[in-house]
């Protein structure tokens, strides 16, 4: 997979990133010259252990990289909505505060974390909603008052109407910051405006299939299970009806009921929505449930790249095959890769999965793979295949 621009099939492109972690014991190779790709409107799910950089990749997508992290090389490149294409890690924060929550979303792991405790459900997802839609909700706020009014306007409603408008096309207007001292303007217009995204709110948490969402908008994130908790977090995340939705193993802490309800959700919502996803997960049978394509990481480099049936019919590295065989069979011995994953802080030399490989030959342990394309959209970062032609 070269390092190519975007093209308008493509939703995101990952190109040679390289990120390392400057620590006390060393400087940890997290991520290795990984290079990934996302179509429009589908599904890509990316699996391997622990440890072998998936979550420091899609972090890294919203240029949110860990600290003491440090990218060191490659681009992002990502196509808005108005289809101009950017480098991500070429933009200054200003910038990247545009994207965020607005053209890409995360639902994170940990819902617990990823709520403010003390804030009720309503004024968290009410934030992402003003960050990024505050002149729709304006703009809704006025045609209610048209509804409410029938086009005849008393005093008080010409004001709340004017400062509406002006709150759209001409915010730093001094007269508009006079108005908005006056108590009664003040409380009517931030009395509506609130009203407005309330609906909102309520008609998404519908979305979510959250029963009685009048109550859950005004609950604290403690006082619902972790399955609602988790729904809000994906409410969040689709506030704002993103391009590209992050999931990062967001059913790990979830029953089996509550798992296959959440990825059932979130297939629909794709639907509907017409997101594409990137779903990170170690859990082969969600990749299968969930996936389109799938990219298998190991050690902070991405291994293998295919369709999800043909993975699973055909998985062509060695440590595909190992993940394949380790799922647990009825009435079979349970399998397992042997060894365990490298610290990254001194990686095996070569191949990093040669230490654990099956097939290891003596270039292995000097020559580092490059992804090649062995079969449609079939590429494979192995020297058992190097006689194949990249893309």
């Amino acid at each position: 997979m070269s390092n190519k621009p975007l093209s308008l099939e493509e939703q995101l492109k990952v190109n040679d990133l390289t990120v390392r972690f400057y620590t006390y014991e060393g400087i940890v190779k997290a991520v290795e010259k990984a290079s990934l790709k996302i179509r429009k409107g589908e599904t890509l799910g990316i699996v391997g252990e622990t440890g072998s950089g998936k979550s420091v990749t899609a972090l890294t997508i919203l240029a949110l990289t860990p600290s003491p992290g440090r990218v060191e090389d490659g681009n992002i490149l990502f196509r808005k909505r108005d289809s101009s294409v950017i480098d991500i890690l070429r933009m200054n924060e200003h910038q990247l505060l545009q994207i965020r929550g607005k053209e890409i979303s995360m639902i994170f792991q940990e819902p617990n974390a990823a709520l403010d405790p003390v804030c009720k459900v309503g004024e968290q997802i009410t934030e992402a909603i003003l960050a990024h839609r505050l002149r729709e909700m304006v703009e809704k706020s006025i045609e209610v008052i048209k509804k409410e009014k029938d086009n005849e306007y008393d005093l008080w409603t010409r004001l709340e109407t004017w400062t509406y408008k002006e709150m759209l096309n001409n915010p730093s207007d001094v007269r508009l910051k006079i108005i908005q001292k006056i108590p009664i303007i003040r409380d009517i217009t931030k009395r509506r405006l609130r009203q407005v995204i309330r609906q909102e709110i309520v008609e998404l948490l519908k979305l979510m299939e959250i029963p009685d969402p009048g109550r859950v908008i005004d609950a604290y994130p403690h006082e619902l299970s972790g399955g609602m908790q988790q729904r809000i977090v994906i409410a969040i995340a689709l506030a704002c009806s993103p391009l590209l939705l992050i999931a990062d193993e967001p059913t790990t802490n979830l029953d089996v009921t509550v798992q296959a309800q959440i990825l059932d959700l979130i297939n629909r919502l794709k639907e509907k929505f017409g997101s594409s996803i990137i779903y990170i997960t170690h859990d082969m049978g969600v990749v299968a449930e969930i996936s389109d394509r799938v990219a298998v990481m190991y050690a902070g480099s991405v291994v293998e790249v295919a369709p999800v049936k043909e993975l699973f019919r055909n998985p062509l590295h060695p440590y595909t095959k190992g993940l394949l065989e380790s799922i647990p069979r009825p009435g079979s011995p349970l399998k397992s890769i042997p060894g365990t994953v490298p610290n990254l802080v001194d990686p095996p030399s070569g191949c990093r999965f040669h230490p654990r490989c099956a097939y290891m030959m003596n270039k292995c342990k000097e020559i580092m793979p490059r992804l090649v394309k062995v079969s449609e959209d079939h590429y494979v970062a192995c020297l058992l295949y190097e006689g194949e032609s990249d893309d």
